[in-house]
């Protein structure tokens, strides 16, 4: 669609969260929906599955099947639904129930589908309701069951009463196959219709080319002979050149009966006759010249097949005496029933063979045919009636689930309304004290999450019976000093279903300026705790060595060299004084410096120390949030977001719900397993940090009394202003 299309509509914007949308506020929007500029739609195209929307509808659609939904689908379904409607603002307001007298009665289109929604609620014995849903007009089942005939191209038994008409619909399906109609009957199609008499007509006439005697040469049986004969002519060719190659060099007749080292194999198990291995063997031994015996001394495995052919071949041309061929009679025998097989191989119209010769013909000579192209005809003059049937069920789908639609694609309403969830907000999960809204459906982890700036929990959640689904929850409020992988949480889904959830994976961002600003001190704990174990384990290690070696020593005292005492390294001893008196000399530094200021100054530089920790972290905090969107996260999900949607402080802050206790609940701060000696031991420290205070609040004033002359328990007196001379005449 060309971005220059110009229409002469006037559109309404609005902001929410930063991004500007256009208002979809009446039919008029909706019909000049394909003049709006694609780059003001906050999305471009969506999947189809993934969705909390009905997917029939979605598929519906997507006309080219392609699993996704772009623009110019999305401009032909609103085209579609408004030209069938007599006010197409009504889309707006996504209910399941579509008024009939909204249904469009000055076109063809649109009165042929207020007839059949009257018919569809007639069919259910719903005649008087004045609105149909989407639930009674998928019901095809009930629709349709009122009549075989529905003009979907299938003719069931039950479409007629003429019980040859039945009789010949169930020939067909049997021969043919058949298929189902919209009731879920099987019955035929036209085509299957022309199939089957032309089965019927190729196959009498070849049937009428085996008449001759001298291609059935033994009458009816001769099709049980030409089988026998192909059954075993693949080994009785094979038999009849290892003869030969007997014939010509013997040595080769020791391998050509296979080695001994073969059959000990099967000695060694219990033998099956019909095992693959020994149907691989010469039908009987090999000799030069020998003729195939057919009775007697051939393979196990092989001995049933030749005695078909001994009965059904060879007996009624060459006589029962007749137990061996030479390799001249088998030739002579399979040239004899060439004819006939060359027949066979082209038999037409086998399908219908299975129905016998009889039944044929008399299908051929009745009227069966014509009365079913009667049926088709009649089928065929309902379809307009019944396509538009499907077309109710379209127009009621559309009617409940296009604004839902249009508010998550041409703009994000849905997402930034506080009493609707959006179509990609798979529902809500509990986990750490907290509560998130924006979680979506996703395969797994996508690399383009990170460029969204939020912080992501991917999750895979699971159900007893097997069901599993992956989501990547957003959190916007609190902190992520207890979120980390394989942590467990509970998933509810928009049916209220519960899911175990697991987190799987971590995009770790900023959660909020609150994190961002204990973040530097809680670094700081974590660092001293690590120093602190490290050092307690070095030291318990210098312990136990300590320890191991005073065992050793007292284990060895009395061969243990007399120990000379180490004389004092009056350098170290100049080194440690040096250090100490620099530490104390930087310390009074700092107290000179922290002492010479007012008493105003020092929340000053309490705040100044405060900015200079915190301070970065939260500058960066700040940008990463200004910065945080939805988009890539949707994009990984197969959506094209073509609006920047952020997900701005307030906003996030409506997405994640930390916990609070209702309003009005009583709270006891009595704790029956609280550690009191921990907390008289805390009370204490405040109580001395509060002291320390007081007495470096006292000091500085001392210092400074004493700094101008004045002693603490004397007032400072008032200084005169010194006299000022003025010249005569001034």
């Amino acid at each position: 669609m060309s971005s220059l299309s110009v229409s002469s509509h006037t559109w309404k914007f609005f902001r929410t969260g930063g991004l500007d949308q256009v208002a979809l506020e009446t039919g008029a929007d909706l019909v000049n929906l394909e003049h709006l500029d694609q780059k003001l739609w906050v999305a471009l195209s969506c999947p189809v599955k993934g969705l909390e929307l009905d997917e029939k509808t979605l598929a519906l659609i997507d006309t080219d099947g392609d699993g996704r939904i772009r623009v110019p689908e999305l401009i032909g379904a609103v085209k579609w639904a408004a030209a069938r409607l007599g006010d197409p603002g009504i889309l707006l307001k996504g209910e399941d129930g579509l008024p009939l007298a909204a249904i469009n009665q000055a076109t063809p289109e649109g009165r042929l589908l207020q007839a059949s929604a009257r018919q569809i609620l007639r069919n259910l014995g719903q005649q008087e309701s004045a609105a149909i849903t989407v639930t009674q007009a998928a019901d095809t089942a009930r629709i349709f069951s009122a009549s075989a005939l529905n003009g979907d191209g299938v003719i069931p038994p039950e479409a007629t009463d003429d019980a040859a008409v039945q009789a010949l619909i169930k020939d067909i399906i049997t021969c043919q196959g058949g298929s189902k109609d919209l009731t879920g009957s099987v019955g035929v199609t036209a085509a299957t219709i022309d199939a089957f008499f032309t089965d019927l007509s190729a196959y009498v006439e070849w049937i009428g080319r085996s008449s001759a005697k001298d291609i059935a040469v033994l009458g009816e049986a001769t099709d049980a002979a030409v089988a026998a004969l192909k059954a075993v002519r693949a080994k009785a060719e094979d038999y009849y050149g290892r003869c030969r190659l007997a014939a010509f060099d013997a040595r080769a007749t020791a391998a050509l009966n296979r080695a001994e080292s073969e059959y000990l194999g099967f000695a060694a198990k219990d033998m099956k006759i019909t095992v693959d291995e020994v149907a691989g063997f010469p039908l009987a031994r090999i000799e030069a010249g020998r003729p195939l015996p057919l009775l007697e001394g051939v393979n196990p495995a092989w001995a049933a097949a030749l005695a078909t052919l001994h009965a059904t071949v060879v007996t009624p041309v060459l006589g029962a005496d007749k137990t061996a061929l030479t390799e001249a009679e088998w030739t002579a025998l399979n040239a004899k029933f060439a004819a006939y097989e060359t027949w066979l191989g082209g038999k037409a119209g086998s399908a219908v063979e299975k129905l016998g010769v009889a039944r044929i013909k008399e299908i051929l000579a009745g009227d069966g045919r014509a009365a079913l192209a009667a049926l088709v005809a009649r089928d065929k003059a309902l379809e307009p009636e019944f396509k538009a049937i499907s077309d109710v069920e379209r127009l009621t789908r559309y009617h409940r689930d296009l604004r839902t639609l249009l508010n998550n694609f041409v703009t994000f309403a849905d997402l930034y309304s506080p009493d609707r969830l959006a179509t990609f907000q798979a529902g809500t999960l509990y986990l750490d004290s907290r509560s998130t809204e924006l979680c979506i459906r996703v395969d797994g982890p996508s690399p383009l999450a990170a460029m969204s700036k939020a912080y992501i929990a991917y999750c895979s959640c699971a159900r007893a019976g097997g069901e599993k689904l992956n989501i990547a929850a957003c959190f916007t409020q609190g902190d992520s000093d207890y979120l980390f992988v394989g942590r467990h949480g509970v998933f509810y889904d928009r049916q209220g279903r519960d899911w175990d959830a697991t987190v799987t994976g971590i995009v770790d961002n900023p959660i909020s300026i609150h994190q961002a600003f204990l973040s530097p001190y809680k670094k700081l704990l974590r660092m001293i705790e690590e120093q602190v174990a490290k050092r307690a384990a070095a030291a318990e290690a210098e312990s136990s060595a300590k320890l191991a070696t005073t065992a050793e020593k007292a284990a060895h005292v009395d061969k243990a060299a007399p120990v000379v005492p180490k004389k004092v390294d009056v350098g170290t001893v100049a080194a440690i004084g040096v250090a100490i008196t620099g530490a104390i000399s930087a310390l009074t530094l700092i107290l000179g410096y922290v002492f010479q200021l007012k008493a105003w100054q020092y929340p000053l530089v309490l705040v100044g120390l405060v900015a200079v920790v915190s301070g970065p972290s939260m500058l960066i905090a700040w940008l990463k949030l200004r910065q945080r969107t939805l988009g890539p996260i949707l994009e990984g999900n197969g959506w094209a977001v073509n609006g920047r949607v952020r997900i701005n402080i307030p906003f996030g802050t409506a997405l994640t719900d930390l916990a609070v206790k209702p309003p009005g609940s009583k709270f006891s701060l009595e704790d029956p397993y609280e550690d009191k000696e921990a907390a008289r031991r805390r009370r204490q420290t405040i109580a001395l940090a509060v002291l320390l205070m007081l007495a470096a609040a006292a000091i500085w004033i001392r210092y400074d009394r004493v700094k101008h002359g004045h002693y603490f328990w004397q007032p400072v007196p008032e200084v005169a202003a010194p006299a000022v001379e003025v010249p005569p005449g001034k």
